[in-house]
């Protein structure tokens, strides 16, 4: 992969470890946690170490590997423990489709292998593991030039969460847009939704854009609505954890507010996303499942109670933007436009291939 740049990686793997930039830590602290078995991947996945979900796709595929590595068994048995491994993992977070496409794309393909040998086999796991990692930084850079052409000189754009490098290989999928535009030198300025309740866009996003010197401001997430109404935004990018094949996504939660917004503003609404977000099995956005998290992330704050102790909270990580306020989903086989039942359809071929 050293031929192909990002701006930064927040996923490494050498000899044996995998190595993850924590994000719980960001802005103030680089930290990067080592992990060498399964169970620590899972563990970094659910307490949000790495997060995004293109990012924890890639961590589970070596994840995956991590978890047979010291496999002794019979040949005949390396398939039971690899599906073992893989549905472990899977537990660690619910909705991001990524996680579950990764370790399942692995499975497919040691598993219908011929290969007799265990250290072979286990060869096959960390080969694809990579694969899958390369495949995400390329698929990230096609998806940044074809959003890039969505805007011209001049626009601002308002992004939720975190959708960048954090969130990928390196380079990103909405962010890719706004690292896209950079490079064709074309002037333009971002607004950063704080994102509440761990405010991935104030510490995550607001400190790659920071880092890569792309004009950014960022906003609490309540004052989307004003900035638009004031004419100050040309259009909106975000990511996805899952699509459904009607265009129903689930994103980070308060994306659907925002959708709501821009819709009722007349601004275009994008999202970003590989293919492998995609949900073959979900019809709707009824189908995706809804990861609900710790009620400290929103009665705390960096350990100090913000709310009274007792009291009842709700804390749902994600919320479903239905496909009639999205304008475009930008993947890496272009920008998918509505009837999007229609134009999905492209994006099961490439996933069916």
């Amino acid at each position: 992969m050293k031929n192909l740049k990002v701006p930064f990686s927040p996923i490494r793997f050498s000899r044996n470890t995998l190595y993850l930039l924590d994000q719980r830590k960001l802005p103030n602290h680089e930290v990067w946690v080592p992990c060498r078995s399964s169970r620590a991947v899972w563990k970094a996945i659910r307490t949000m170490v790495v997060r995004g979900a293109p990012a924890i796709g890639v961590a589970a595929g070596y994840g995956l590997y991590l978890g047979i590595r010291s496999f002794k068994g019979d040949p005949k048995d390396f398939c039971t423990r690899l599906v073992q491994e893989a549905r472990y993992l899977d537990s660690s977070r619910p909705t991001a489709r990524n996680l579950a496409y990764a370790v399942e794309r692995i499975i497919q393909k040691v598993c219908v292998s011929k290969e007799k040998s265990v250290p072979k086999l286990k060869q096959q796991v960390l080969e694809e593991a990579e694969r899958i990692h390369n495949e995400d930084i390329q698929i990230c850079r096609k998806i940044g030039q074809y959003g890039s052409a969505l805007f011209r000189k001049g626009n601002t754009i308002l992004t939720h969460c975190n959708a960048g490098g954090l969130a990928t290989s390196g380079y990103g999928t909405a962010l890719a847009v706004f690292y896209a535009l950079k490079e064709k030198k074309i002037p333009f300025s971002v607004y950063v939704d704080e994102t509440r309740p761990l405010l991935q866009g104030a510490r995550l996003t607001a400190w790659e854009l920071f880092k890569s010197k792309i004009p950014a401001t960022l906003i609490c997430d309540n004052m989307a609505a004003s900035l638009m109404h004031a004419g100050k935004i040309d259009g909106v990018v975000v990511g996805a954890d899952r699509i459904a094949m009607n265009g129903d996504t689930a994103n980070k939660i308060g994306t659907y507010g925002v959708a709501v917004l821009a819709k009722v503003h007349g601004i275009p609404f994008y999202i970003a996303a590989p293919s492998t977000t995609f949900d073959l099995k979900a019809k709707t956005g009824k189908d995706i499942p809804i990861e609900e998290r710790p009620h400290h992330e929103v009665s705390e704050m960096h350990g100090k109670r913000l709310a009274p102790k007792g009291m009842k909270v709700f804390n749902p990580s994600f919320d479903v933007t239905p496909h009639p306020y999205i304008s475009g989903i930008i993947t890496e086989a272009g920008v998918l436009k509505a009837p999007f039942q229609h134009s999905i359809k492209k994006i099961q071929t490439l996933l069916k291939k």
